[in-house]
């Protein structure tokens, strides 16, 4: 059993233990119960050396700890301060619905009220399924299909990668094969040719960034990011539409509202 001990205010006890984890444990309790806030530096290394009576190196790699968890931020010859959480809320059954895309109404409008993302390495391209891509639109491998890649900035930064693959049948000769689809966008022009979508089914996954996704998102250390594939069906079951996409997970919270 650890000899390390916290009082009831957050601190540690003296004359308790304070090995590496347990100072790792310690600072991440008080960022978490707002002993330290958001913006605040936290303790310098001499601080936390003299607080928990343990020596340079092991205080070092506790408090790198702390930015890999994605808890601190840490600027080139500044001290590490508690990392700014403001989520965007994604509201993922609102933003689906008919109500929203079929006024014409963007997404966005649902998940940011005071801010409108801006849309950026917007492209349209015309190519051949890949495996994954074919069978969950129920193609052929090697089907045509329009791909629109882009990516969502707000307050500057990067949050969003998305890529939608829509059968080549559906969206040639339309605004879906267009840079500018129109309000309601791709939702709206589908069911302007009779496969507007009535079924959504979403994968969420939680991984680490690879390399390029972590570069154009301008991720901090220790932030992983949430795959969302989301699949849309039109009323004769159909699937319409791909979206596979990439979000900074130190932006986003995922919200799910369901009825029984």
């Amino acid at each position: 059993m650890s000899t390390f001990a916290v009082d009831r205010g957050g601190g540690a006890l003296a004359g308790a233990k304070r090995g590496y984890r347990e100072i790792v444990d310690e600072l991440r309790a008080r960022i978490e119960q707002g002993l330290y806030r958001v913006g605040e530096k936290i303790p310098s290394e001499s601080a936390v050396a003299e607080e928990f009576g343990a020596g340079r190196e092991t205080v070092t790699k506790a408090l790198r700890e702390l930015t890999h968890y994605g808890l601190t931020t840490v600027s080139r010859g500044a001290a590490a301060k508690v990392r700014d959480f403001r989520p965007v809320r994604r509201n993922a059954v609102e933003r689906l619905s008919k109500s929203t895309w079929g006024a014409g109404v963007s997404m966005w409008a649902v998940d940011v009220r005071n801010e409108r993302p801006t849309v950026a390495g917007l492209r349209v391209d015309h190519l051949e399924a890949a495996p994954r891509i074919a069978e969950a639109l129920g193609l052929p491998r090697g089907a045509p299909v329009v791909l629109r890649s882009r990516h969502y900035v707000l307050g500057g930064k990067p949050v969003l990668m998305s890529d939608s693959y829509i059968p080549a049948d559906l969206a040639d000769g339309t605004p879906i094969a267009d840079e500018d689809t129109g309000p309601g966008g791709i939702y709206a022009r589908l069911d302007d040719a009779g496969h507007g979508p009535v079924r959504f089914k979403e994968e969420v996954l939680a991984r680490m960034p690879r390399r390029a996704e972590e570069a154009l998102m301008r991720l901090e250390p220790g932030t992983p990011v949430l795959g969302v594939v989301r699949t849309a069906f039109d009323a004769a079951g159909r699937a319409v539409e791909v979206n596979d996409m990439v979000l900074d997970a130190g932006s986003y919270i995922l919200d799910y509202v369901t009825e029984a």
